[in-house]
């Protein structure tokens, strides 16, 4: 069941409380996240405790996840990076063992697949983000995924300020005022012509995917052979990219993206690990070697639907000219 929202982090928080995480309990979650997952685990008084990721993927480290269990772990966020997919055999392997709630942080595999199955329709709780620069956009918007009914109805509520109102009711614009309050609640809905500008977007998905593959592919053939980089390690068959990143040695990044700069290429950073923010430093967490390396070495170049090979081309060049 889908749950249209106004952003990916009111999903998130929205996720957290059907987990029924709540004050004095852990969350467990990748350090190399956004930094919204972490403040939703902060909003509903729970504490994130921060996991390594693996070096191939960049999602979750499932066996380092193992050794953070306490008997105040209430959940689990996994998350999807970029163009690569976390394994959710092994989420929920983890999830059955230890009794807690997966939530799917899907925010950048909008579109793809595992295996054959589209992301979205078998996890536990699963999370989109619809902001401007997602794989679609509504503008800004979200959608949260659950599996019961009664999850459903919950969700819908909250979403809009607790108020038990009929979401059937709703869609037709009409209004009942008998309608009770049980439950806290959030002004949380997608607004009208946010959801339009989606389902216009949706429309052109299969195009978005093909182009999204087609320039990751092409980018990937033509910066292979330099060997200082780090590009995705997948062919992008059941992919809807979101970034396209590679990792550069730490001690030239900042020159290569002054390089970049130089030739006109703007280039980010996604992201800095959550263990490095002031307010997260004595949080719980393992051993994130991984994660700080990879921290110092991932640059995003610039990346979105429908690029044209001269586009392309000039942000190749402009790598493989600082290396070469």
């Amino acid at each position: 069941f889908v749950v249209a929202v106004n952003t990916g982090t009111s999903a998130l928080h929205l996720a957290l409380l059907l987990a029924d995480v709540g004050r004095g309990d852990e969350v467990i979650t990748p350090s190399f996240n956004n930094v919204a997952d972490f403040q939703a685990i902060l909003a509903v008084g729970a504490k994130p405790v921060f996991c390594d990721i693996q070096d191939e993927n960049l999602c979750i480290d499932m066996v380092k996840a193992e050794k953070l269990v306490s008997n105040k772990s209430k959940a689990i966020i996994v998350m999807d990076y970029g163009c690569m997919l976390c394994n959710p055999e092994q989420v929920e392997k983890f999830a059955q063992k230890h009794g807690v709630r997966v939530i799917h942080d899907a925010a950048h595999s909008f579109g793809s697949k595992y295996q054959d199955r589209m992301i979205g329709s078998f996890s536990d709780l699963c999370v989109f983000s619809f902001d401007p620069v997602k794989n679609i956009t509504a503008i800004d918007g979200g959608a949260l995924i659950v599996r019961t009914k009664k999850e459903l109805k919950k969700t819908h509520e909250m979403r809009l300020i607790g108020m038990e109102q009929s979401a059937a009711v709703m869609y037709k614009n009409q209004r009942t005022w008998t309608y009770d309050v049980k439950r806290p609640g959030f002004r949380y809905h997608m607004a009208n012509l946010h959801a339009a500008i989606g389902l216009a977007q949706l429309k052109k998905m299969k195009k978005i995917t093909e182009s999204r593959r087609r320039a990751a592919r092409y980018l990937t053939a033509k910066l292979k052979r330099i060997t200082e980089i780090i590009l995705p390690h997948t062919d992008f068959e059941k992919i809807t990219p979101f970034l396209y990143y590679v990792r550069v040695p730490a001690k030239k990044r900042d020159s290569f993206r002054k390089h970049l700069e130089g030739c006109g290429i703007e280039s980010g950073i996604h992201w800095q690990p959550g263990h490095w923010f002031t307010i997260f430093k004595k949080c719980t967490r393992g051993d994130l070697s991984v994660t700080d390396r990879v921290g110092s070495e991932i640059v995003s170049l610039p990346f979105h639907s429908f690029m044209s090979k001269t586009t392309l081309d000039r942000i190749a060049d402009a790598v493989k000219s600082y290396f070469i």
